[in-house]
């Protein structure tokens, strides 16, 4: 078995002496892995940065193997982020979410291709507004999406201020308001193509896609997102 694709590097471990286990998010084959021999010697080491955009080549024998894999890169993002602590926190979130997200082998290029895009923003000063809009499509991909068009109570279409942790749906602020300590804050710029206007409001995306992600779409399992709440703290600092 053999074939080649591009993808960015969610984690690596080390094997061994001096090889590594690369899990990459590849644009047609979904989550794979395989072993890089030599990936954590000098020479190998610097391409094999999370986050990298890489050329993958998989040899193995059978499919449900672990293969070998030859990489070249393509893109670096972390290189150019050094005075962007936001921008690389949130590339550390989106590579550590997709390890933890999406089972091996199972397609999804909306998610690639998603990851591409927030790539090209990571310098923005609205990264994480970027960042919470493309975790409210990893759940719409897995199956977990947010219905945010209208309150589940009335019908309404304005005013949406909280979502329903039962059903993901959004509820107008007056609907919503006898049972304000249950429901999760739905900031304004998840409702349109604008961005937060404050880390506070980002904050309250990051808690509303925590909690779908950590409750349905992880089951509960948050450990491996360390990442994830790294950046949670550093808009928390900001606010």
């Amino acid at each position: 078995m053999e074939w080649s694709d591009r993808g960015y590097i969610l984690a690596t471990r080390k094997h061994g002496e001096n090889a590594l286990i690369v899990s990459a998010l590849t644009e047609t084959r979904g989550r794979q892995a395989g072993l890089v021999r030599g990936g954590a010697g000098r020479r190998k080491r610097g391409g094999l940065q999370v986050g990298n955009l890489v050329a993958l080549n998989w040899r193995g024998r059978l499919p449900e193997h672990l293969g070998t894999l030859t990489t070249e890169v393509l893109e670096a993002p972390a290189s150019s982020l050094l005075d962007r602590p936001d921008g690389l926190a949130a590339l550390a979130a989106a590579c550590a979410v997709a390890e933890a997200l999406l089972p091996e082998g199972e397609e999804h290029p909306a998610i690639f291709h998603g990851l591409a895009g927030l790539m090209t923003v990571l310098d923005d000063p609205d990264v994480g507004s970027a960042y919470v809009k493309w975790e409210v499509g990893v759940l719409g991909e897995l199956g977990f999406g947010l219905d945010l068009s209208a309150c589940a109570a009335t019908g309404e279409t304005e005013n949406l201020a909280y979502v329903s942790p039962k059903t993901g749906r959004a509820v107008s602020a007056e609907a919503g308001r006898p049972y304000h300590g249950r429901l999760l804050a739905l900031p304004a710029f998840l409702l349109g193509a604008g961005a937060a206007k404050t880390p506070a409001e980002v904050v309250d995306g990051l808690r509303l896609t925590g909690y779908f992600l950590e409750s349905h779409a992880l089951d509960g399992r948050a450990g491996r997102l360390a990442a994830r709440d790294r950046l949670v703290e550093r808009f928390q600092a900001k606010k």
